[in-house]
């Protein structure tokens, strides 16, 4: 003990090595104090809504919220869902939130009303992404899926609750829009759209191309006049190219006894490709007759040549189940999770989508994408959304 008390006290030049651990002892416990002062500072309410554009645009949605008053007076601040508990996730947080600061001091992109609400989906998206990749164990740590009582919810609610709580779902999945409005969710997609369209306008030198939106058909490269049309994500052949006209073989079913004005995808199911008059029907080219053994109903594959314009094709199907999936999530996931594709069978889509559509907004042409997408990718179609 005392060669170790005479170590601690022998000088280092000036100082003994007793008084430098004493230094660095206080040194740690200021910057202890110091970090712990400075993360319940920038962690209280006051601080999260100090900067202007919180204080005029999301802080008084907050207000409005069952997360700010409520029956029981148990008040979620801003870091309660924005911020992890431990310390590690709080670390990677706050240097995060950095970029927030740029973006309002320096950045300047969320500075106005204006510039918020343009930014709104986006930074909405990346706060559900963030909540996502945690399991949204910011919500979990005040509401908890084992202390639930689901005797006291509502039978929709108990429902809903104990099935979420079986799959461990992510909170963030149905409950968007809790404390904030949500931004305008077609945003993202229709910009999606917008850019594919635009960079569209001339035909891909590929031979084999699909259709981005509704595409109308013609009997010869000069007609005006349309004798059919071409659904989204629907497959083409290019048989001609003439200007900004190509000439397209166009394949499906139908049924044998019936009029045979709708082609389809698959056999037996109502994925649809095309829509043809008469024109198109008396030059048809029969390449199979089949049987659907489900239905006992003869079917039959046939071709049909036409003309088209060059604009609205991508040489892959890619680019458009992307920009479909995009509003899927962004138009089903608004109110509840949207199931996965594969849950319905394709002709089981066309009366799930029915039933939805008094809760989105989308055009005619949007809607039939959606449901190609959906119908592509469901159950009995191999759920890959492949031609």
């Amino acid at each position: 003990m005392k060669k170790l008390w005479h170590f601690l006290r022998t000088p280092s030049r000036r100082w003994s090595v007793l008084a430098l651990i004493l230094v660095g002892v206080g040194v740690t416990l200021a910057g202890t104090v110091g970090l712990h002062y400075g993360f319940e500072k920038t962690s209280s309410l006051e601080f999260c809504v100090s900067c202007h554009s919180m204080e005029s645009t999301v802080y008084p949605e907050y207000k409005e919220s069952i997360h700010f008053k409520n029956a029981s007076g148990v008040q979620a601040v801003c870091t309660d869902c924005h911020q992890p508990k431990d310390f590690v996730g709080k670390v990677a947080r706050k240097m995060e939130a950095a970029n927030d600061l740029y973006q309002e001091y320096i950045g300047h992109s969320i500075d106005t009303q204006e510039k918020f609400e343009d930014r709104r989906l986006h930074l909405a998206e990346k706060v559900w992404a963030r909540m996502s990749s945690q399991n949204s164990k910011t919500c979990k740590s005040c509401h908890s899926y084992d202390n639930m009582d689901h005797a006291k919810q509502s039978p929709a609610a108990a429902l809903a609750m104990q099935d979420a709580a079986a799959k461990n779902m992510n909170c963030i999945e149905c409950h968007k829009g809790i404390a904030h409005e949500l931004p305008n969710m077609a945003g993202g997609f229709r910009a999606t759209f917008a850019s594919l369209k635009e960079a569209a306008q001339e035909a891909p030198a590929a031979e084999t191309l699909y259709t981005l939106a509704e595409k109308d058909l013609y009997a010869s490269e000069q007609s005006t006049e349309a004798v059919g049309k071409l659904l989204p994500a629907s497959r083409i052949q290019v048989l001609a190219r003439n200007g900004d006209r190509l000439q397209v073989s166009v394949e499906g079913w139908r049924e044998r006894d019936g009029k045979g004005r709708v082609l389809s995808e698959y056999m037996g199911k109502r994925v649809f490709v095309a829509t043809l008059r008469d024109e198109l029907k008396a030059e048809e080219q029969v390449l199979k007759q089949q049987m659907d053994e489900a239905t006992q109903i003869p079917w039959e594959q046939v071709r049909v040549q036409a003309w088209v314009d060059g604009k609205g094709l991508e040489p892959s199907l890619q680019p458009i189940w992307d920009y479909a999936g995009e509003m899927y999530k962004s138009t089903c996931n608004s109110c509840h999770a949207a199931p996965d594709p594969a849950h319905f069978t394709a002709n089981g889509w066309i009366s799930g989508l029915k039933a939805m559509s008094a809760y989105y907004r989308l055009s005619k042409e949007e809607e039939r994408t959606l449901l190609k997408y959906l119908q592509n990718h469901a159950a009995d179609t191999g759920g890959q959304g492949s031609h």
